[in-house]
């Protein structure tokens, strides 16, 4: 993927990942202090080297939600050392947080939140509808329905959040940006649009599209069978095609829920040798899916979802004994 052109001039740049919860992050925050002259640099879920793109940029404010720190330190300290001032929340292993006056961070690696309730939280709630709407896309469907329940939503708006949610984060999935439906930079300008997703929910043409879209590409996923099963998962290795590399990560979030005391792991095979791999922990214990994804060169995320963008086909045995080890319960 070729990175968008980034301006040296332009004084305040959103960074934020393209996926539900990047989406709602920065949603909440635009709707509480709005920025209309703000660059939005985002792309593809697994694009999350963002700042790299703003390594000119000097004497700006930068708003970074939902990309790990620690895939972006070098980035980081360079653009603080070129006096920019930088705002950041997430929720994926950070590692050591720099130290600057000028950095201000909320980071919260627990298995229990995402980065749309970090900003829920700091805004005192006052666009939590958004924020469930980005839990749901993480699959935090107990989190998300539990504060829906306090906003004396019925069961049906209820699902209509969920659904958004998966929609949105079902947008985010793709090997380059020519694989999802819409760019998440345009996905966000039409969620910001509305103040209530219910509202976007009746109204919104792009958000029928993803419907359809989902609809069509996991009603192919629905013929897939693991290629592996045991105590510790199962494991689905998916096709090189595009429908496969748009719902990698919504396929295995809907596994993980039918199964939720089993680990997870989906695989695309690529023509040049490698696997684009998405893992998701039991979501009875929401642990170890960062870890075992660290372990391969281009492995990240957070304990209860994480990914290797390119696992060589040599090493593919490997992963699956590391994902058997990591996912089996010891013995008593």
């Amino acid at each position: 993927m070729t990175p968008q052109q980034v301006s040296s001039t332009v004084t305040h740049f959103d960074v934020f990942n393209g996926d539900a919860d990047g989406i709602c992050a920065l949603h909440q925050l635009r709707l509480h202090a709005p920025c209309e002259a703000a660059e939005l640099v985002t792309g593809i879920k697994r694009d999350i080297q963002l700042l790299s793109r703003l390594t000119q940029v000097r004497q700006s404010r930068i708003t970074v939600l939902d990309i790990s720190l620690d895939r972006n330190r070098e980035a980081l300290v360079q653009l603080l050392e070129q006096g920019n001032t930088v705002f950041y929340a997430d929720h994926h292993y950070s590692g050591n947080i720099p130290f600057c006056t000028t950095l201000e961070t909320h980071i919260d690696p627990s298995p229990l939140t995402c980065t749309s309730l970090i900003i829920d939280s700091l805004l005192g709630g006052k666009y939590r509808p958004w924020a469930i709407v980005g839990a749901f896309g993480d699959n935090l469907d107990d989190v998300a329905t539990e504060l829906a329940e306090g906003l004396d939503y019925s069961r049906e708006q209820v699902a209509l959040l969920q659904e958004m949610g998966r929609l949105l984060n079902y947008n985010g999935y793709g090997m380059a940006e020519s694989d999802l439906l819409i760019h998440p930079a345009a996905l966000f300008q039409e969620v910001h649009r509305f103040a209530d997703p219910l509202d976007m929910e009746l109204e919104s043409p792009v958000l029928a599209r993803l419907r359809q879209g989902y609809a069509e590409d996991m009603g192919q996923a629905a013929a897939l069978s693991p290629s592996q099963s045991s105590a510790a998962g199962r494991v689905f290795i998916l096709p090189e095609v595009t429908w496969a590399k748009r719902v990698v990560g919504v396929f295995s979030n809907q596994l993980a829920r039918q199964e939720p005391n089993l680990a997870h792991a989906t695989l695309i095979e690529r023509s040049t040798g490698s696997y684009l791999v998405s893992v998701r922990a039991p979501l009875t214990t929401r642990e170890g899916a960062d870890v075992l994804c660290r372990g391969f060169a281009t492995g990240g995320g957070r304990a209860a979802a994480a990914g290797i963008n390119e696992l060589p086909a040599q090493e593919l045995e490997t992963f699956l004994a590391a994902f058997n080890d990591q996912f089996c319960e010891p013995l008593p």
